[in-house]
């Protein structure tokens, strides 16, 4: 019988590289693999900036696009020259360069020329927004909500996922800025765009929405605060982006009494900490002494050089809000806010959320005696430099 010789195994280059490499002596190993680390973040780096550019020429080709399209229509002056345009068009389009330029890609393209019609704002986020995060936005129908999850989106790199849930939350409604008048949140928004620094107003929610943490109808202030501790990830994402977890049940001694702080967080872009305290019933008076206790003695033991003042929010129940506006707590960095455990149909969230910011803005009008006062023009704001 003969016996047939298998042909010798071949070695890849690759392979034998990194035997040549191992077996080496010479103390070459460390600096080889060095090498080959840096080259490789320089080729993923490359590759970072390709996607970042090529995402960013799409957006602007798209609000290009839109916009030429949308000029044209306005010429006609008649919705169905429009509709007959954006039709013909679209099929020329999608037949010489595919799906992507279909009639309803086309129409978006149209809304995000009008839901953005400032080509600056729109070439800034697109380095950092895709198109699918415009997708989110353009069609929310209030100006200032979608400028706030615009800039937010952008300053704490949401994912796509991220923004639909917040603005399905209603976050922008549940935010102290917009309980503020129009003009004063155009403002605000402005200093973001700017600055990309990131004030109480815009981090601070009402309600929170618990409904995570499973409790019965009836707990305690332990059972709450020993809930939030087991979902502490989730607990955070509804605080927000930035929050780090610092402490439970922070011990405060003052002339020999031990008091104790519920929570203690730290809020990485504000660069303060921030206590939370927790109350099962409505909110009193005594709270806000109590917090305020808090806050002068972190300030005083626990704050760092480089940090802002640390900020409250106290957690209840109830909120009694006409006692929390007399009491003029936003002033001395201490947030009153409620929490749900059982989230209520978004319906009734909408409708509970928009009266409550038409009591905030009609409050705000009586104290200042008319609505001109509050009518400023948004200015431009300064850059300002980091606190000393």
């Amino acid at each position: 019988m003969s016996t047939r010789k298998l042909p010798p195994k071949k070695t890849s280059a690759l392979r034998r590289s990194g035997k040549a490499i191992s077996q080496s002596n010479d103390g070459h190993d460390d600096d080889l693999g060095t090498l080959v680390d840096e080259l490789g973040a320089m080729i993923d780096g490359a590759r970072r900036q390709v996607v970042v550019a090529a995402n960013a020429s799409l957006c602007l080709l798209h609000w290009h696009l839109g916009r030429r399209v949308s000029e044209h229509v306005l010429q006609g002056k008649r919705a169905e020259y429009g509709a007959e345009i954006v039709s013909t068009v679209s099929r020329h389009l999608g037949a010489r360069y595919g799906r992507g330029f279909n009639e309803k890609s086309l129409r978006h393209m149209l809304r995000f020329a009008e839901a953005f019609p400032d080509l600056e704002i729109v070439s800034t986020a697109s380095r950092e927004l895709s198109w699918s995060h415009f997708l989110e936005l353009i069609y929310l129908k209030a100006p200032l909500a979608r400028d706030f999850y615009l800039e937010m989106c952008r300053v704490e790199r949401w994912s796509v996922r991220a923004l639909r849930e917040r603005i399905q939350s209603m976050l922008f409604e549940r935010t102290a800025l917009s309980k503020k008048p129009d003009a004063l949140i155009a403002e605000e928004l402005s200093e973001l765009r700017a600055t990309g620094e990131l004030k109480p107003e815009l981090v601070m929610r009402d309600p929170y929405m618990l409904g995570f943490l499973g409790l019965a109808d009836t707990y305690s202030e332990k059972d709450l605060e020993s809930a939030i501790l087991r979902e502490i990830e989730r607990f955070l994402l509804e605080l927000g982006m930035g929050f780090a977890f610092v402490e439970r049940q922070k011990r405060i001694t003052l002339d020999g009494d031990d008091y104790h702080l519920d929570l203690l967080f730290f809020h990485r872009r504000m660069r303060r900490l921030v206590a939370i305290e927790l109350k099962i019933g409505d909110f009193k008076p005594a709270h806000s002494g109590q917090m305020e206790l808090y806050l002068r003695w972190l300030d005083r033991h626990e704050r760092e050089p480089s940090e802002q003042q640390p900020l409250g929010i106290i957690l209840c129940a109830g909120k009694k809000r006409e006692t929390v506006e007399y009491l003029d707590l936003d002033a001395r960095g201490i947030h009153v806010a409620e929490y749900l455990t059982e989230l209520p149909p978004r319906e009734e969230l909408e409708k509970r959320l928009h009266g409550a910011i038409e009591a905030a803005r009609s409050r705000l009008v009586l104290d200042h005696g008319s609505s001109d006062a509050l009518d400023v023009a948004p200015t431009k704001p300064k850059r300002r430099g980091r606190p000393k």
